[in-house]
């Protein structure tokens, strides 16, 4: 069977539903984590079924899915894609509003005090200044099972545009992962990219980083990946080229001159290379199933 979307519950799919028994299709419904994930069977139904489903999805009445309901009107727009909310993407929001929290709380990292119980180590507690004495700070870290921390560093915004741009382009992709794939992998995705962002980060440059652009960018390059294959995400294919010459623009001086910071590229890049690393474990086990 082959995965087509996850749909929230609040969507009626029973007229959908009688629509593939209408076409002959083999399906499956199951319900999981609060989304129902339609399943059909083979491989040349899977991009009719998918945008037939989009275009159902687009009309406004589906939730009072009326009787006649036979083809859903063209729609406009980009396949498989519907404008999430946050009750369709309820774990996204609360990462979102949990950094703004942050950002306020710690006066976007003026208040030091607070600021270093989310840093991935405490830089008071253990020496940092070169790689062997960081992989000694973080080992002992973990060992003391502050575990948190390897997370937390996501939460730390320095100022007001960096919170906006994390938040506004994590929505943007973020909401749609977890409406459309579930939240199981949202979750997931989340802690692959953080994790393969913060650590080499604070092992190049030290723990004193912070945001959410190492996710962003590995959701980023989850949902470019996926694209490749199937375009169901609203995805706007020059956003890739942005964010790749930002990467590399990061790597010189001139972040440093404009910015009057210096850039987490090793979090950028982490991050990237692990949403990717995940969009083909999922496109591998999404092969296998079909």
């Amino acid at each position: 069977m082959i995965r087509i979307a996850a749909i929230p519950e609040r969507v009626n799919l029973e007229p959908f539903r009688r629509w593939l028994d209408s076409q002959g299709v083999t399906h499956v419904i199951e319900h999981e984590e609060g989304h129902q994930v339609l399943f059909i069977k083979g491989e040349q139904l899977r991009q009719p079924v998918t945008d037939a489903l989009s275009r159902y999805l687009d009309d406004p009445r589906h939730a009072g899915a009326p009787e006649g309901f036979t083809k859903p009107r063209q729609r406009r727009g980009i396949p498989g894609h519907w404008q999430a909310g946050p009750k369709d993407a309820p774990f996204t929001f609360a990462l979102i509003v949990a950094a703004a929290l942050v950002a306020w709380m710690t006066a976007f990292g003026a208040r030091e005090q607070l600021m270093v119980l989310l840093t991935i180590v405490n830089p008071y507690e253990w020496p940092v200044a070169s790689f062997e004495y960081r992989v000694e700070a973080l080992t002992g870290t973990l060992g003391n099972l502050q575990l948190w921390r390897l997370l937390t560093p996501d939460l730390l915004h320095f100022s007001l545009m960096h919170l906006i741009f994390n938040g506004v382009m994590l929505w943007f992709l973020g909401s749609q992962i977890e409406a459309m794939d579930g939240r199981r992998h949202m979750v997931t995705l989340v802690l692959v990219t953080s994790l393969g962002g913060n650590i080499p980060q604070f092992l190049l440059s030290g723990p004193l980083f912070g945001g959410l652009s190492g996710v962003v960018y590995g959701v980023l390059g989850y949902v470019w990946l996926s694209n490749q294959r199937r375009p169901r995400f609203q995805f706007p294919p020059a956003l890739m080229t942005v964010a790749v010459v930002w990467l590399l623009i990061g790597l010189t001086p001139l972040t440093e001159a404009l910015l009057g910071a210096s850039m987490a590229n090793a979090a950028h890049l982490g991050g990237l290379l692990s949403g990717l690393a995940y969009g083909l474990v999922r496109l591998a086990n999404d092969m296998r199933r079909g």
